[in-house]
C-alpha cells in the first residue's frame, strides 16, 4: 500500500486554516488537498449534487473555486521547495489570491473525480504565478492562472465580528 502524502494544506497555521475550499478547520468547505506528483502539484475533488449549474454538469464558480485554492496550495509547496523543506516539515506559508483567470474549455461532467494540476512558472520571495488544468476522467475542461502572494500580516490572526 503506497502512503498517503501529505497536503500542504494540512500544515497551515491554525489562526488561517479557514477558508471555504482549502481550509482544515472548515468543516462545511470543499477540504481541497494540494500534493507534489513530481514536479507538478495536483488535487482531486469529487462534486456533489449540489455543485451543479444544470443536470449533468458542475457549476462554474465551483471550477474557478478549484483552481484558485489550488493555486494558493500551490503557491505554498512551492514556497517550502524554495526553502529546503518538504511538505509536512513545520508550517507552510500561506498564500492569498492577487489574480485568478479562469477558461472554460467545455462543460465539466458532474459525476467523475476532478483534478487539478499546477506548474510553476514564476517565484519569488512574495509571489508564485501558476498555470493550472482541470480535468475530468483524464479530459481538461478548463484552465487557469493564479498569481498568489504571501498573505498579508495585517490578515493574519485577525478576528472579525
Amino acid at each position: 500500500m503506497t502512503p498517503k502524502k501529505p497536503a500542504v494544506q494540512d500544515y497551515y497555521p491554525e489562526d488561517v486554516a479557514h477558508c471555504f475550499g482549502c481550509g482544515s478547520l472548515n468543516s462545511e468547505g470543499h477540504q481541497l488537498k494540494t500534493v507534489w506528483e513530481g514536479e507538478e502539484t495536483v488535487s482531486r475533488f469529487v462534486p456533489k449534487a449540489h455543485h451543479t449549474a444544470i443536470p449533468g454538469y458542475v457549476y462554474g464558480g465551483l471550477i474557478a473555486s478549484l483552481l484558485d485554492c489550488h493555486g494558493t496550495g500551490g503557491a505554498a509547496a512551492a514556497m517550502l521547495r524554495r526553502e529546503g523543506r518538504e511538505i509536512g516539515e513545520g508550517e507552510a506559508p500561506r498564500f492569498v489570491t492577487a489574480s485568478l483567470e479562469v477558461d472554460f474549455l467545455k462543460p465539466t461532467p458532474l459525476g467523475p473525480v476532478l483534478e487539478v494540476r499546477g506548474r510553476i512558472v514564476e517565484i519569488t520571495d512574495k509571489k508564485v504565478v501558476l498555470e493550472e488544468t482541470l480535468s475530468a476522467d483524464g479530459v481538461v475542461t478548463a484552465r487557469g492562472r493564479v498569481v498568489a502572494v504571501r498573505m498579508p500580516e495585517a490578515m493574519i490572526g485577525a478576528t472579525r465580528p
